[in-house]
């Protein structure tokens, strides 16, 4: 699996999303779609656990989190960065997503959740914000960003 490779297969993905408003429903759409177990959950995250391996994803690191983007948003990406994140029993900075943010949860623990969710998709609208968190062990985490933004704020729990 090479970079290249890897945005093949997110651009197949994305295919679906470009259209489709980031709401309950598209979360409900993804774990019907693409359920962990699935063929296309399996594809992302063995993609994912070779990019890690090959040190071409989540190849930097602060506060005990290692992270990367790896993909801008293009027009081949239908408008959607991709960033990859590896946690382990830790929160995140706090962020906002101006166009909502699509979270494909690859637990590498068991029992391991983000943000309460176990493996498969979690989306959040436009406007949300959370301290991303995983407990119960270790997880990849891929992100898609419309349009790539994000905004990392301060709140009182993370100051």
């Amino acid at each position: 699996m090479s970079p290249r490779e890897f945005q093949h297969l997110i651009a197949r993905v994305t295919a679906q999303l470009a259209a489709r408003p980031l709401d309950a429903s598209l979360a409900t759409w993804l774990n019907a779609t693409w359920p962990s177990g699935s063929d296309t959950y399996r594809e992302l995250a063995d993609a994912c656990r070779t990019g890690v391996a090959e040190g071409w994803l989540c190849n930097r690191e602060h506060g005990g989190i290692r992270y990367g983007r790896v993909i801008k948003p293009t027009p081949d990406t239908h408008g959607f960065s991709v960033d990859v994140v590896d946690m382990q029993d830790i929160a995140g900075p706090h962020h906002m997503h101006p166009n909502g943010e699509i979270d494909l949860i690859m637990p590498l623990t068991d029992s391991a959740t983000f943000d309460g969710h176990p493996a498969g998709w979690c989306v959040y609208g436009p406007g949300s914000a959370h301290r991303p968190t995983v407990a119960h062990g270790q997880a990849l985490v891929l992100y898609l960003l419309p349009q790539g933004a994000i905004e990392f704020t301060r709140d009182s729990s993370s100051a």
